[in-house]
């Protein structure tokens, strides 16, 4: 994973005020929220005898641990050892790894990496999702590590192979470009796939004119993705990483043609039955990808038409590589 990075890995709603345990990142988190609606999150192992906070409960803003009831606080912290006496002061060293969280756009977003990094940036949501749009979401684990389901949503070549009886229908197998453009640490791919009549050749992405006006769809690192339709329907996924081999999707319906409540939620909710089909249209074949994990140089014969995807794994490489300066 990308470090100095804020991931979304969870809806909002899937954290009340009780302990919830999920694996993101490779590693074992417990979050919960506070009286005062505040996200916590924490590593989920006792500093004491290993068992999971998870299964505890919360006393106080403060997640118990059920073995031995030591409590923790929203940095990790034990603040209370029960055996030793409610009011015995705790030493330093009785502590877990704590991690920033917060809750925005309907999802809880972690920040990984330097947990005291100063001038964190703020959380790279997509600005015009948050404008008048209602939206529905499912959700489901890959197994897969997150770059090849991200890989999958910025495939152009796939459509009408993978797709045939859904959005793939036309055979346009024939690919223009596609164009790639990046502001900062967001990827926007116009694409014009067309059918092949046997005689037209594609065209190179510095070919394309007036490619502004085409089709596309942006990634913003590290983990999210839309799809824009038109500008009163899109398509979002976030891809959270469970650890190197699954990744739970979360998939959203926006649209804003009808943005009044509950009929427009519903609305929202009767179209992601038709990206479930589509997204499963996906999996079929994603999950048969080897190896599970997609890096910057791979033993794979790329062509132009995956430009997208080459651009990701630069991307990718080149940030990964100031985490290493």
């Amino acid at each position: 994973m990308i470090k100095n990075q804020w991931y979304a890995i969870m809806l909002s709603k899937e954290v009340k005020n009780k302990p919830v345990g999920v694996t993101r990142m490779g590693e074992k988190l417990v979050l919960w929220r506070s009286k005062d609606n505040q996200i916590n999150c924490i590593y989920d192992k006792c500093c004491h005898r290993g068992a999971s906070l998870s299964l505890g409960k919360i006393v106080d803003d403060k997640v118990e641990c059920p073995f031995h009831g030591m409590l923790y606080d929203g940095s990790g912290k034990v603040k209370t050892i029960p055996a030793n006496g409610k009011f015995s002061e705790v030493e330093k060293r009785y502590r877990v790894n704590g991690y920033k969280v917060e809750d925005n756009n309907g999802f809880i977003w972690l920040w990984y990496g330097d947990q005291n990094k100063e001038n964190i940036p703020t959380i790279p949501f997509f600005k015009d999702l948050t404008e008048g749009f209602r939206y529905s979401t499912f959700s489901e684990v890959w197994n897969v590590h997150y770059t090849r389901a991200i890989e999958n949503q910025l495939d152009v070549v796939h459509l009408p192979f993978v797709h045939n009886t859904t959005i793939g229908k036309g055979g346009k197998t024939l690919i223009n470009g596609p164009v790639v453009r990046w502001t900062d640490n967001l990827m926007t791919i116009y694409v014009n796939n067309i059918v092949d009549d046997g005689k037209t050749k594609s065209l190179k992405s510095n070919e394309i004119k007036n490619f502004e006006k085409l089709f596309s769809l942006q990634y913003q690192v590290p983990n999210i993705w839309q799809n824009l339709i038109s500008d009163k329907v899109r398509v979002f996924a976030a891809f959270a990483p469970v650890d190197e081999s699954h990744t739970k999707i979360y998939l959203r319906f926006y649209q804003k043609f009808l943005p009044i409540s509950g009929l427009g939620d519903f609305v929202a909710s009767f179209a992601n039955l038709f990206n479930r089909i589509i997204l499963h249209q996906d999996r079929r074949v994603v999950l048969t990808q080897i190896p599970v994990k997609s890096d910057f140089k791979m033993d794979e014969m790329l062509i132009p038409g995956d430009l997208p995807i080459i651009q990701f794994r630069k991307k990718r490489d080149e940030l990964k590589s100031l985490d290493e300066i």
